[in-house]
């Protein structure tokens, strides 16, 4: 069963190279960091992110120089300050497992529903993962990143009860975050329903369907929608719904954290096409 319905370019930033020191850093006004190794390197290669600084200790220079190289080969981007590891840790969170590596960018020039559609022409199969008042950003970052693992076209969130961007979802993203459209939108009915307009069977995950989500045998374009851990899909969210489909659990735990559910719906999909 299938519906019927490419790329935006976004501005980057280019600059220069890696090297210079720092003794006296300052958060500066407005930006975002990220921190980690997979976060940061995905920035920096990533042509839509704009990018203001870059930070690494000696040792974090000397280990990722190689991948450094090959992306400065593609785009340009900041010289690095060469800083000591605490004067990340200042700037940062407390706890915040850096790695050495960090930098503060802008945020990435918002995406439409429209967006998703026009990602979805030309294609027969198509998946996408749409949160309904999922908050926690390891939640949503894990999700990014099974969503990319799996070859999701984006995920989508409300505007409201759900992650702003930032450090934290990007840490748990692993990347994913500068490689899949995070798209909010301001109606999640609405939402779903242009994406109906656009060719997408929407698929809602409730532990209490009466089939799984393999005996649905979905096919297509596939919106998988997840609900909050503790409520699960409101009512207005399930009304919205070509199907309800379950994941094949036994009675020995209530329900998957949303982030592992994702993954193995995503895999199930995946595997299915």
């Amino acid at each position: 069963m299938s519906r019927q319905r490419n790329d935006r370019s976004r501005p980057s930033r280019p600059s220069g190279r890696r090297g210079a020191s720092s003794d006296h850093l300052q958060a500066g006004k407005g930006g975002l960091w990220l921190w980690g190794t997979h976060p940061v390197l995905a920035a920096l290669a990533n042509p839509q992110r704009p990018i203001r600084r870059f930070l690494a200790t000696a040792d974090s220079l000397r280990d990722l120089s190689g991948a450094l190289d090959d992306i400065a080969a593609k785009r340009a981007f900041p010289q690095a300050e060469t800083v000591a590891r605490d004067q990340i840790d200042a700037l940062l969170p407390p706890g915040a497992v850096h790695q050495g590596i960090a930098c503060q960018v802008e945020p990435l020039p918002a995406l439409a529903i429209e967006d998703v559609a026009r990602l979805a022409e030309g294609r027969e199969q198509a998946v996408v993962v749409v949160l309904d008042q999922v908050t926690d950003p390891h939640n949503v970052g894990a999700i990014l990143r099974s969503a990319a693992a799996f070859g999701a076209l984006a995920v989508i969130v409300p505007d409201r009860h759900a992650p702003d961007e930032t450090g934290t979802l990007a840490k748990s993203a692993s990347g994913a975050l500068e490689r899949l459209p995070l798209v909010r939108v301001t109606n999640l009915a609405r939402a779903l329903d242009d994406l109906k307009q656009s060719g997408f069977w929407i698929a809602g995950l409730a532990g209490e369907a009466t089939q799984t989500l393999a005996e649905a045998k979905l096919s297509g374009r596939i919106a998988l929608v997840l609900g909050s851990e503790g409520e699960g899909l409101r009512r207005l969210t399930r009304e919205h719904c070509d199907y309800l489909v379950r994941l094949p659990m036994t009675d020995a735990v209530e329900s998957l954290n949303v982030s592992n559910a994702a993954a193995v719906a995503l895999y199930e999909t995946a595997r299915g096409r």
